[in-house]
């Protein structure tokens, strides 16, 4: 394989490096490990990659399709999130889920103006399906909810956005009879002067996903300082019915004149949104006997 690194140059197109494997896997012999490493330059290429929309074009029609065969048959649950670094800087970014029909890959999208877009893995054994980034650092690193066993809610921190290996921290299990089965996040923490706002979705008996709130403390987010015990959203009957049937769901909610607006799908045949004051929220959470 030692020619297949001497030949590459430092920039080439994915179609280029393919005709360029293909033309190396005639010439090599074709043993387990040669043809393993072939495959993985072909699927490490097609997980990187841009995109760049013409500046005419409105916002509406800036549509991202599966690009790459890691997503051929889906780009799912994109939660974005505007990240402000420790100079001011703002980016955003959105953790989705590619799935090609056999397995799932965590990916991470990044923009500064909506126009153009690098894509690329997250890798690291916390990477998993359903991460949703913090907008700040904490503590001087990256900060992301994660569900790596799928029950629980937990916190990961990185120094690098998208390499996520280091000690995580639980944060939520399921308590009240709406959590039954699982928690996890709809989307980026949203800081408010009482603490991180994290809206969740949980499974409940009957397999009914429902949308709850908690607050969590904004220095220490590994630490819960309130809970709805009761969610704030659940499937009505008009919701019930549909391709996954009897679910609510969202991965995201912006705060805009003191509302908490949001967006979420229904059942996965079509998608609405909902509003709630958002101090009548927090002390919701903070005074759950009121």
């Amino acid at each position: 394989m030692q020619k297949l690194s001497e030949n590459l140059t430092e920039t080439f197109t994915y179609e280029e490096l393919k005709r360029y494997v293909e033309g190396i896997r005639a010439e090599i012999e074709h043993t387990e490990d040669n043809d393993s490493i072939l495959k993985q330059a072909i699927w490490l290429a097609s997980s990187h990659y841009e995109m760049t929309f013409s500046l005419d074009t409105s916002i509406s029609e800036r549509v991202i399709f599966p690009i790459s065969d890691t997503e051929k048959r889906g780009i799912e649950d994109a939660r974005f999130v505007r990240f402000i670094t420790p100079k001011g800087e703002v980016i955003y970014y959105a953790t989705y889920t590619a799935y090609d029909g056999f397995s799932i890959l965590p990916k991470l999208l990044t923009t500064k103006d909506f126009y153009h877009f690098t894509v690329k893995p997250i890798h690291g054994e916390i990477a998993n399906k359903g991460a949703a980034i913090f907008p700040r650092k904490i503590k001087g690193k990256y900060a992301m909810l994660c569900r790596i066993d799928g029950e629980n809610n937990y916190i990961a921190y990185s120094d690098y956005i998208n390499i996520w290996n280091e000690a995580i921290h639980l944060v939520q299990e399921p308590e009240s009879p709406y959590e039954f089965i699982q928690i996890g996040n709809c989307g980026s923490p949203i800081e408010t002067a009482a603490g991180w706002l994290i809206i969740t979705h949980s499974v409940g008996p009957m397999r009914e996903y429902s949308i709850g709130a908690s607050l969590l403390d904004l220095e220490n987010p590994h630490i819960e300082i309130g809970r709805l015990s009761l969610p704030i959203l659940t499937p009505n009957d008009m919701e019930r019915e549909g391709y996954v049937p009897n679910v609510v769901y969202s991965c995201g909610a912006i705060v805009h004149n003191d509302q908490l607006i949001m967006p979420y799908a229904m059942s996965d045949y079509a998608s609405t949104y909902a509003t709630i004051n958002l101090n009548e929220l927090i002390q919701a959470i903070l005074q759950p006997e009121i």
